[in-house]
């Protein structure tokens, strides 16, 4: 899939008129010419058996207004029948955030013959945490075929220059890439320098240079194509990069001084936020009862203040929408607290200035982000550490909480804030820590079925699936803007998808999907075909049920990069099977246990007289892991799979009385 962001409606002249203010690109259609040699090419020497390649890539961004365009243009040379999948054209963009205009693309056949794209355009959801969902445009373009070229352009506007940078590394080898930026020149100045921040350049390439013209170029030829592998780091994080750094000069190149007067200036607007102690004893007193355990209390406020109105995770509104709406900016916490809404931080800084109010010490924190980079405090940007928090002090245990994250249990943070870099704001600037990771055992999935196995084969019967912790707030994320037909497809297809063969699956409760402490608890009528085989007069199934995440999982013999899972997690299944009348277990596999300290297995198959009972646990206890413990990761996810599918066998009771 290749990345593009398209919106026809735009009028191409319109739009093609924005690109002439910052791009190179000034060819009379807006597509380069077509060489003879481009149309010749069969292969590429460093990128030997390559399906396709990049032959050219043109990015154009300008920063200049405060607000980013980018101008994209990919051109892309089919080289065997594989290639033709790069027809099929994904883009992911951020909903509510960007906007895309002057979308043009083209096919050019072996013979030089040209077809441009006037297709339909659909878009589908990816991830919808937060206020910006992540979707996706997708089109297909007409009769790619081995030796022809499919090509695009189009132009990006972003609301900010905050996230500029141009991203090297792609999927396919790229023969040549340009790339250019019109800095950003600050409001009521005459300029402002942009720090320029390199990761993993390709070999030989030197760093960008900014021309007389303020304008930052940079051409780099012949870059390596990307390797991706499941369960890796942010791909972003990996790929090579250039990252342009807006900051005012506070501290000149000391990361020190920098965060030090940056996190003073923080900790004075978070403390004349939340400069309602009256206000807030008030509230507390609405709240909480004075002979309530220390903890309870803490626990009763998290649970008030998640019940305010989160404006950061509703779906995105337009000015105009906003203006209608006359909703008035909260300017402090008592703001929030008689409105009854709020932004994902201000209501952080709510929950610190109550139980503050309630007699606890506790410090707002800004912490970094980790699910697309991992954050360096030496490169001084301000705008990757954007996330509140509150640190408590209970029986001198720190306690992290993230009262601004929607369905995030007390006590937990958004797993992206885990494990990472933060300030914990005062006075005197701040003091760095590091977010705790969670243990496996507290963000679980707990799969309870009740089945009856027929004489065919099949399983039928009750289902009941408990998701605590982050899995539970995944879930309740990823449908908080659905209806109730939606929840229940989402809730039947995460329950299927956890079973390698076909299967069916009725929702027959109706689960919390609006609470945050509480586990999530769905129930099923479940059906799965064919789930026995038949080995003569016997019958024949494998003994795990639940494993289809594991059947395809660290399947490559060598690895690149880092092991990288989101949170530690724990599977835990609890299967009973009634079996056929007259049928009877007649060997079951031995008990296997895999202890790897980080990641742990436990199966075991019991059988009664006319039932089978069989548990599972799986744990990955872990973040990260460095590459060179990937065999033994592998070796591992092996073993969890050969006992996965160790079969149990069943015959005849009439059968074991002959024998």
């Amino acid at each position: 899939m290749l990345h593009l962001r398209v919106d026809l409606r735009v009028p191409r002249i319109i739009a093609f008129s924005l690109i002439l203010c910052f791009s190179g690109a000034l060819w009379a259609d807006g597509f380069r010419p077509v060489s003879p040699e481009e149309l010749k090419l069969t292969s590429e020497p460093l990128a030997l058996g390559a399906p396709a390649i990049i032959l050219y890539r043109q990015v154009d961004r300008d920063d200049s207004s405060g607000a980013s365009r980018q101008f994209n243009y990919v051109r892309i040379k089919i080289l065997a029948e594989a290639g033709r999948k790069y027809a099929d054209v994904e883009i992911p963009f951020l909903t509510g955030a960007d906007e895309i205009s002057n979308v043009n693309a083209r096919t050019i056949k072996p013979d030089g013959s040209i077809i441009n794209f006037d297709g339909k355009i659909f878009e589908k959801s990816l991830i919808k945490v937060g206020r910006f969902g992540v979707s996706a445009k997708t089109f297909t373009l007409p009769d790619v075929q081995p030796g022809g070229i499919i090509e695009y352009f189009y132009t990006e506007q972003y609301r900010s220059t905050y996230d500029s940078q141009w991203i090297l590394s792609e999927a396919l080898f790229t023969k040549i890439a340009r790339f250019s930026l019109r800095p950003f020149g600050g409001y009521g100045r005459a300029s402002l320098d942009v720090r320029v921040s390199t990761h993993d350049l390709p070999p030989g390439v030197e760093p960008p240079k900014q021309g007389s013209d303020r304008i930052i170029r940079l051409e780099t030829n012949n870059i390596l194509p990307f390797q991706e592998e499941d369960h890796a780091p942010p791909v972003n994080e990996l790929k090579s990069r250039v990252d342009f750094i807006y900051e005012t000069d506070e501290a000149g190149k000391d990361p020190e001084r920098f965060w030090q007067t940056v996190g003073k200036r923080w900790n004075d607007g978070v403390e004349r936020f939340i400069d309602k102690r009256k206000a807030m004893e008030q509230a507390v007193a609405q709240i909480v009862a004075p002979t309530d355990p220390p903890e309870l209390k803490l626990r009763k406020i998290y649970s008030r203040v998640q019940e305010i109105r989160n404006k950061s995770f509703e779906i995105s509104k337009t000015q105009q929408e906003e203006k209608r709406e006359k909703e008035k900016p909260d300017l402090n916490v008592e703001d929030v607290w008689k409105r009854g809404y709020g932004y994902d931080n201000q209501l952080a800084w709510l929950y610190l200035a109550l139980v503050r109010a309630a007699g606890f010490e506790a410090y707002g924190c800004v912490v970094s982000n980790r699910s697309q980079y991992f954050f360096n405090p030496k490169l001084m940007q301000s705008g990757k550490l954007r996330s509140g928090i509150v640190l408590v002090k209970l029986d001198a245990k720190d306690i992290f909480l993230a009262p601004g994250s929607e369905f995030a249990p007390f006590g937990m943070l958004t797993w992206s804030e885990t494990g990472v870099q933060g300030l914990r704001l005062d006075s005197d600037g701040g003091t760095w820590i590091k977010t705790p990771v969670p243990q496996s055992s507290e963000s679980r999935i707990e799969s309870s079925a009740q089945l009856r196995l027929t004489d065919g084969g099949d399983l039928a019967g009750k289902l009941k699936i408990t998701y605590t912790g982050l899995e539970a707030m995944y879930h309740r994320l990823e449908v908080r803007h659905s209806d109730d037909a939606a929840r229940k497809q989402f809730a039947e297809d995460a329950a299927v998808g956890q079973i390698p063969v076909s299967a069916q699956a009725e929702l027959t409760n109706k689960p919390d999907w609006s609470g945050s402490d509480m586990p999530l608890v769905a129930e099923f009528d479940l059906k799965v075909a064919g789930w026995a085989s038949n080995a003569g007069r016997r019958l024949t199934l494998p003994a795990g049920l639940f494993t289809a995440h594991e059947k395809h999982i660290f399947e490559h013999d060598s690895r690149v990069h880092a092991i990288y899972f989101e949170y530690p997690y724990e599977k835990w299944d609890d299967v009973t099977i009634d079996l056929p009348e007259g049928w009877r277990t007649a060997g079951v596999p031995p008990g296997q246990t895999k202890e790897g300290h980080i990641v742990s297995y436990d199966l075991k198959a019991e059988e009664g007289k006319s039932t089978l009972h069989i548990s599972r646990r799986l744990k990955i206890d872990f973040v990260m892991l460095d590459p060179k413990y990937y065999p033994s990761l592998r070796s591992f996810f092996q073993a969890v799979r050969t006992a996965d599918e160790e079969q149990i066998l069943l015959e005849p009771a009439t059968a074991s009385i002959g024998n």
